[in-house]
C-alpha cells in the first residue's frame, strides 16, 4: 500500500523549482488574482484564546506539491476545474505547516514538531519560529504526535541526533506506533515508500525520547485528549482541547485541504492510506465540528489554519475565524 506519493526526491525537485506565488497562472478565467510573495518574511505566528487556555499556531515553513495527488478517485478535469474555481494553481498545490502550542494550566504542549532539516528546504523553521514567538523550547511540558509522516515527525532530533526537547514528555497514539514500528514493514511497502519507514522509525526509536501510547479519547494533560482518526494513516490521531466550555480540534492530516475536502468530503488524496477510511474519518469530523460549533485548526491549510465549519446541505465550507486584536 503507497503511504505517501510522489517521492521525497521527487519532492524536493518541487521544492527547488516551485515559482513564488508572484507569478500568474492561467486558469478558466484568464488570470488568476494572485497576491505576490512579500519582500520580508511574514509573521510566523499567531496568538488567541479559548476559554482559559492561551494557544499559538507556529508555522515550520511551506511545500509544494503536484496537485495530481488530490482527489484521486475523481475525474482530473473536475479537480482541475475546482481548483482554479477556487483561485487555486490547478498544478501544483500550496501547504503550510500549522502548529499548535497549547498553554493550559502548568502544561504547555506542542502537537507535532515539524521536519527539521532532513525533508523539504523549505520547511524545518519551527524552532526560528518559536524563538521568535518568544516561546522557550525548554518551557514544552508534551509533544504529541498526530502521525510519523516527515513533516510531522522527522523534526523531533536537531542535526547532532539529540532530541530537541529533552525533557518533554513525548505522546502518540499507540496504534500508530505499532504500526510503523511493525517487524520488517521497510521491505513490505514499495521502494519508493521505503525512506519514509526508515524516517519514522529512526523517529521513533530516538534515543533519548520515551514514548506515552495513547489509546481514543485518552487525555495527554486535563482539558487535552485524542482522538482516532484513522485513514491518511492507520493510526492517525487528532487533538481536542476544552476549555471554559470551548473547544478545537486539531486535524493534522485528517483534513489536509481547506477547500476541497469541505466541499468534496468524498475525494481522498494519493497521499491517504486508506482513502475510503480517510473519507469516513472526514465526515465524521466535519459533522461533529458543524454540529457542536468547535473550532478546528488545519495543519496545512492557509496559516494560521483556524476557523470553523459551515455545513452546507450535503457539503461543508471552512470558515477561516476572525482574527482579534488586543483590547
Amino acid at each position: 500500500m503507497t503511504l505517501f506519493k510522489p517521492s521525497r526526491r521527487e519532492m524536493l525537485k518541487l521544492a527547488a523549482i516551485a515559482p513564488s506565488l508572484a507569478v500568474p497562472a492561467l486558469g478558466a478565467g484568464g488570470a488568476r488574482a494572485q497576491l505576490g510573495t512579500p519582500a520580508q518574511n511574514n509573521p510566523a505566528h499567531f496568538r488567541f484564546t479559548l476559554g482559559e487556555a492561551r494557544l499559538t499556531i507556529l508555522s515550520d515553513g511551506f511545500f509544494s506539491l503536484p496537485t495530481s495527488g488530490l482527489g484521486v478517485n475523481a475525474d482530473p478535469a473536475e479537480v482541475r476545474a475546482f481548483l482554479e474555481q477556487h483561485y487555486l494553481s490547478p498544478d501544483e498545490g500550496y501547504s503550510h505547516t500549522n502548529h499548535l502550542l497549547i498553554e493550559t494550566g502548568d502544561a504547555v504542549v506542542l502537537v507535532d514538531v515539524g521536519s527539521g532539516s532532513r525533508f523539504m528546504p523549505t520547511t524545518g523553521r519551527l524552532m526560528a519560529n518559536l524563538a521568535a514567538a518568544g516561546v522557550d523550547p525548554d518551557g514544552i511540558t508534551h509533544v504529541v504526535i498526530t502521525h510519523a509522516h516527515p513533516d510531522h515527525i522527522w523534526g523531533i532530533r536537531d542535526d547532532f541526533d539529540e532530541p530537541l526537547f529533552p525533557d518533554a514528555e513525548y505522546v502518540i497514539g499507540a496504534v500508530e506506533h505499532a504500526h510503523w514500528l511493525q517487524d520488517d514493514l521497510v521491505n513490505q511497502v514499495p521502494a519508493a515508500d521505503q525512506q519514509f519507514v526508515l524516517g519514522a522509525v529512526n523517529s521513533l526509536t530516538l534515543e533519548g525520547v520515551e514514548w506515552r501510547l495513547l489509546e481514543d479519547g485518552e487525555e495527554v494533560v486535563p482539558g487535552v485528549r485524542m482522538i482516532a482518526t484513522p485513514g491518511h494513516t492507520p493510526g492517525h490521531m487528532s487533538v481536542v482541547l476544552e476549555s471554559g466550555g470551548k473547544q478545537l480540534m486539531a486535524l493534522g492530516d485528517a483534513m489536509s485541504h481547506a477547500y476541497t475536502n469541505f466541499t468534496h468530503p468524498e475525494w481522498y488524496n494519493g497521499f491517504d492510506a486508506d482513502g475510503p477510511q480517510t473519507v469516513e474519518t472526514r465526515i465524521r469530523l466535519l459533522d461533529m465540528a458543524a454540529a457542536d460549533r468547535i473550532a478546528v485548526l488545519g495543519y496545512h491549510f492557509p496559516f494560521p489554519g483556524v476557523g470553523h465549519v459551515l455545513r452546507e446541505g450535503d457539503s461543508w465550507r471552512f470558515l477561516p475565524a476572525l482574527w482579534q486584536f488586543e483590547g
